[in-house]
């Protein structure tokens, strides 16, 4: 079976992405991608899959101008997403997520592919919302309020498996068996306001910090390291190895609270504020209803009150614990292999 896989935009689309197509590769199914130019450009590539490139961008929701560009660029990616369909000939198409998810996602339902969608939050995107009528399935990372009945299936997210081996993850970053080690990390571009409070909030820190900044910030922030415990890095790839080593995050709440859970690990989480349909702070609250989080929202979110959160967390182990066993028991690790699954079924209905 051949398998078009329509992901783009950012690590938060592309990795699911990945670790479906991973499961697909595993039981000899031939995977291809399109995209764009952004997270993956590198990552696809990286992975060992071929990718098609599509030019098209996000619409914007504050820059009419912007968004009308947008749109029109989307526009000829349907027109060139057609002709792929026409070269690559799959048995099925699946949409990742991301701006190029919807040219590629209505060119097959002209074209009358099976099409298959994947959603990572715990709202329905636009571009899910308005091919989920056609697609054979819609696989749901969490249930989602008027989303049900056959056509939703509620799989969990799908990420990477994870890392086992601490010793060895521990090992890569210089990190000593006893050491402690708080993660802090605000996807492929990084989190602004969580990269600003963390430098300074750990600055005299007793604890080991391994940050990944992201690009935008890098630049700015490298110059301020506090300390030699203040591990600063832009990017950390394979990003398992980082969960594995560390006893705590602070992160975002968008679709990575899936590999913090399949890692075990508590966190402490910032929604970003303008997520669609704040659906980040929705993901963030399913975490704490399990005893697995505690959240600070953005609009407060500062040095000292990062710090304290923090500080309290590591000085009481034993909350530390349930929270990484809550944690634990949120993982969906079969997540990847049920919407292969999915896909391969939607191919033989075709």
């Amino acid at each position: 079976m051949k398998v078009l896989i329509a992901a783009g935009g950012t690590a938060g689309h592309v990795v699911p992405a990945l670790a479906v197509a991973d499961a697909l590769r595993a039981d000899g199914h031939d995977v291809v991608f399109a995209g764009g130019e952004r997270a993956e450009a590198e990552l696809v590539p990286a992975a060992g899959y071929p990718l098609r490139t599509l030019r098209v961008e996000g619409i914007s929701r504050s820059n009419p101008l912007m968004a009308a560009r947008a749109v029109a660029k989307a526009g000829a990616a349907f027109f060139a997403a057609r002709k792929l369909l026409q070269a690559e000939r799959p048995d099925v198409v699946m949409g990742g997520g991301g701006y190029v998810a919807g040219p590629v996602g209505a060119a097959a339902v002209l074209a009358r592919i099976p099409l298959v969608l994947t959603e990572a939050d715990s709202h329905l995107g636009l571009t899910n919302r308005a091919l989920a009528r056609f697609a054979r399935r819609v696989c749901l990372a969490f249930p989602i309020e008027g989303r049900g009945g056959k056509r939703y299936l509620v799989t969990g997210r799908p990420v990477p498996p994870p890392v086992t081996d601490r010793a060895a993850a521990r090992e890569r970053f210089g990190l000593a068996e006893d050491d402690t080690c708080v993660l802090v990390f605000g996807g492929s571009l990084g989190a602004r306001t969580i990269n600003e409070a963390a430098i300074s909030a750990f600055a005299g820190a007793s604890f080991h910090v391994l940050h990944a900044c992201g690009s935008r910030d890098y630049p700015s922030l490298r110059s301020r390291v506090p300390s030699d415990t203040y591990d600063l890095r832009e990017y950390i790839i394979p990003f398992g190895d980082a969960l594995a080593a560390s006893d705590l995050c602070v992160a975002r709440a968008g679709g990575s609270i899936f590999e913090i859970a399949s890692h075990g690990r508590p966190a402490v989480l910032v929604p970003y504020p303008h997520a669609a349909a704040d659906h980040q702070t929705s993901n963030a609250q399913w975490m704490v209803r399990a005893g697995a989080a505690v959240v600070i929202p953005d609009a407060e979110l500062t040095a000292e009150r990062l710090a304290r959160e923090v500080g309290e967390l590591l000085g009481d182990p034993g909350r530390l614990r349930a929270m990484g066993r809550a944690s634990a028991e949120l993982a969906r690790p079969e997540a990847a292999n049920v919407i292969a699954t999915e896909l391969v079924a939607a191919a033989a209905q075709r």
